[in-house]
This record gives structure tokens, sequence and C-alpha cells, in this order.
């Protein structure tokens, strides 16, 4: 028997499990997914919000503050993307002034930081490219970007360095107690542990009230994007929001860690939360609301679209704490944004308290995690030099777009938690990204996985299962057997 099991493998399961890591417990994190960050963790904005937007007195003020003040060190920590750009919150009429107000009283009473209200020449200064229809913004300083797969992969690695097993392709099906052992039957069979942890995303709701809880309504609220090139001149060093509305924080403009400029997203409340489509109506929302912040808009550069689900509780606050009145059982459950923000703060605030509620003692030692490299396309001539003398493999350019070399693709493979597929290499070398999107290295990167996996190249797939790439050689095709 594990003792405790965690259910889900997003930023905020895996956030949960390093945390609990530090315990003497056996640990599992059971993952319906075939990787980590395959729910919202890797399709989401990737903003570290400073903590304007929540009300103040909700677990999601206290949790959004405590852990974007988290991020900056803990990113050092793990190897993981992170800058602090600053934010605008913009009003695009003297009507949206009394929002700006509301949300600057709203972020002082949480505890953010430097924020002020700029009037329209500050703001123009600041961001020469705003819509001369701006009129005033809220400034956030203090809010951060960061990449929300990378921070997740992370997170897990350094939860499996400390012990923690990580079962992929496992749906929980259904969990119940009895006499102390709560268990949890998969489609691969049953688990059962002693401490059960709910931090299911979409399914949360539903675990949440079969772990003993009143019924909670989650929502399944859709976001679509668009991810633009590399831009020569990037038009805005700030997140640049505008007045949210009930539906969120609406439609924003921003650089990514990895310097693309990212648009979007919609807010669509929809009923399959695996319905991850860009639809033309979508994406041409994001377009005709994102103008109004950058007039001079061009999607002609864009390389990809994508769409991610959130799970949005009814209640309005995050679900974070004890289930089931003395069940042995804990959730993170309602956790839309800002949940990437609230993420390692939840992990320390759930951690600590399942220690105490169950008298878990600390481990002697916690294992520190593995020091990443910093990436090649990163290096100058000099350090590209000695990284290819250091490990020869450098050499070997396979990702033109984003200059990811065979060395990195390997290396993310026998990561603690590592890539299985073309996909979970994309997000963590960032081969595939690029302009091209994986059509000239994906050959090169399926054979690479193949060697390391040990597996026929058949079975090498994009991501989900169902998704392999071939099926045969051409040999076997022209003998009509593949």
């Amino acid at each position: 028997m594990t003792y405790i099991i965690v259910i889900g493998a997003g930023v905020i399961g895996c956030s949960v499990a390093r945390a609990l890591s530090r315990y003497q417990a056996s640990i599992k994190v059971l993952e319906r997914a075939y990787d980590v960050a395959e729910g919202s963790s890797k399709a989401n904005s990737g903003i570290v919000h400073a903590g304007y937007d929540a009300v103040p007195g909700t677990q999601k003020a206290r949790l959004n503050v405590m852990g974007a003040a988290m991020y900056p060190a803990l990113c050092e920590e793990l190897g993981v993307p992170y800058k602090k750009n600053g934010a605008l919150v913009v009003a695009f009429s003297e009507s949206d002034r009394g929002t700006l107000e509301k949300l600057l009283q709203q972020g002082l009473d949480n505890g953010v930081e430097g924020l002020e209200i700029l009037e329209k020449d500050a703001l123009r200064a600041m961001e020469p490219e705003i819509s001369d229809q701006a009129v005033a913004a809220l400034h956030v300083p203090t809010s951060g970007i960061v990449s929300p797969y990378e921070m997740t992969y992370a997170l897990a690695d350094h939860a499996a360095i400390n012990g923690v097993e990580f079962a992929l392709n496992t749906a929980v099906e259904s969990v119940s107690y009895e006499d102390g052992i709560w268990h949890v039957r998969t489609d691969h069979g049953e688990e059962t542990c002693r401490i059960l942890v709910n931090c299911a995303g979409y399914d949360s709701g539903r675990l949440h009230e079969a772990m003993g809880g009143e019924p909670m309504e989650i929502v399944h609220r859709r976001g679509q994007y668009y991810i633009l090139d590399h831009p020569d001149h990037m038009p805005f060093t700030h997140t640049m929001f505008q007045c949210p509305t009930k539906m969120g924080k609406g439609i924003l403009v921003a650089p990514t860690v990895h310097e693309n400029v990212l648009l979007g997203p919609t807010a669509e409340d929809i009923d399959d939360p695996l319905d991850t489509e860009t639809t033309s109506d979508g994406l041409a929302e994001v377009i005709r609301v994102a103008a109004l912040t950058w007039p001079k808009i061009s999607v002609r550069t864009a390389v990809t679209n994508f769409s991610g689900v959130r799970a949005h509780a009814t209640g309005g606050d995050f679900v974070v704490g004890a289930v089931g009145n003395g069940k042995h059982a804990y959730e993170a459950a309602g956790m839309e944004s800002p949940g990437l923000s609230a993420a390692p703060a939840v992990g320390e605030v759930l951690s600590e308290q399942i220690a105490s509620g169950e008298g878990l003692a600390r481990k002697t030692e916690w294992k520190p995690m593995q020091k990443k490299s910093k990436p090649f396309n990163e290096m100058n001539a000099q350090e590209r030099t000695e990284a290819v003398k250091e490990k020869p493999l450098h050499g070997n350019i396979i990702c033109r777009c984003e200059v990811v070399t065979e060395q990195e693709i390997r290396e993310a493979i026998r990561r603690p938690v590592g890539a299985t597929t073309i996909d979970g290499v994309k997000r963590r070398t960032r081969a595939g990204m690029g302009r091209c999107q994986g059509g000239f290295c994906s050959p090169r990167v399926a054979e690479i996985l193949a060697e390391e996996l040990h597996v026929d190249m058949t079975e090498i797939r994009k991501g989900a299962p169902g998704s392999e790439l071939l099926v045969g050689t051409i040999h076997e095709a022209m003998k009509g057997e593949a």
C-alpha cells in the first residue's frame, strides 16, 4: 500500500508532491494523461499574477500573493525561466477608471507592492505602441512571466529525485474509504493508500464529492490563443491586460519567457473539459479584442494556435485543505487563474497541513534539484565551443528554428520524469516550437526517442495514445504488410 496518493500531475499536483517529498512517506502521483502538465498547466498564459485581482480575504488572494513571492527563488532553484517584466491593466474609457481604482485598492489590501495608476502620457512613455484610446492603466511592477509546463516538469523531476513515483496513463475512475484505507480504482486496477490528495483539475469537483465534500460545481472554461514568432522588435515589454470582466482577466498581449508574443485567451464555457480545439470564431475574437491594445497587430508571423480549459469553481474561490471530515483526505480544487501563480504556495501550505494532521516526520536529507545546463540557444560563441568539447552531441543541431541540440534532446528523455513523445521533447527543449513547427526536426526527434526508449519507431507518438506517426516501413508497405 502507498501511504499518500496524489491525483493529478499538473502544476498543482506536482507542487504538492514535491513539497510532500520532504517527509517520510511513500508517495505516488496518478495522472490520466501520458505526461505531466497535459491539462491546464501546458495551455495557459504563463503569467505570475501579483495578486491585485483576487478578492481580499479569500484563499485565492492569500495563496496568489504568497506564491508569486516564491517564484524568483524557486525558478532559480529549479532552473526554470522566469522574468519579472511587470504588467499594465489598461482602461480604454473613463468609465473603466473605477475598475482600475478598485483593483488598486484590492491589491493594496492583499499586500501587493508598487501598485500605481498611470495616466495616458506616462503610459505611452512606458509602452509607445499602446492604442491612442488608452486613458490610464494600473501599473503592476511585481507581475512576472514563466513557462508553465517547464515549471511543472521541474517540480515533477524534483519530486521524483526525492522518491515520488509517477503513474502516467492512469485514469482514476472512483474512490472509496473503508476501515481507514482509501481504495482508488483506476483503468489499470486498484490502488490503496492511507492519505488521498485531490489535485485533479477539471475532475476535482467529482472527486471532492466522492471524498465526502459538499457538492461542488466546476465549469469548464476554454481559452484560445495565438503564438507569434520571435519578433525583430517586441511590441510590449509588459504583460498588457485589459480591464477584467466576470469571465476572467480578458485578452492580453504579452511577451513570453522565450521571446514570442502571446495573444489571448478567449473565455468560453463548454461541456467537454477535453475539448481543446481552436475555432475560427474564437481566434477572430482574439485578434479583434487584442487590436484594442495593439492597433498595429498582425498575425502574419503566427507559428501556432492552441487552447486550454480551466476549471472554474462556481463558488469563486480556491478550495484548499482537508475534506471528508477526518478521512485523511485533502484537496486543491477549483484551481483556475491564478492557480499557476499560487502553485508554490499551495504546495507548501497543503503539505504542511497534511504533515501536521497526519504526524509525518521530515526526512533527514532532502536531495537538491539537479543543476540544469544553460540552453544551447542562449550560450555565446565561447560557451557553445566549451559545451561541444565537453559533450560532442551539442555539435548536432536537431531543431534549427530554436537551436536545440541532440544532447539536449537526449537529456530531456533521460530526466527523472522524462519525455516519451515528440510533444514531450518539444515542451522540455523547444525542439519543434519554432516557425516550422517540427517540420524539419520531428523525424530525427522520433529516431532519438526510439533509440533512448529502446522501442520500434512505429511506437513513437506525437502525444497521446493514437497519435503514432508511423505504421511500418516502405518495404513492408510495398509487400502489403504495413
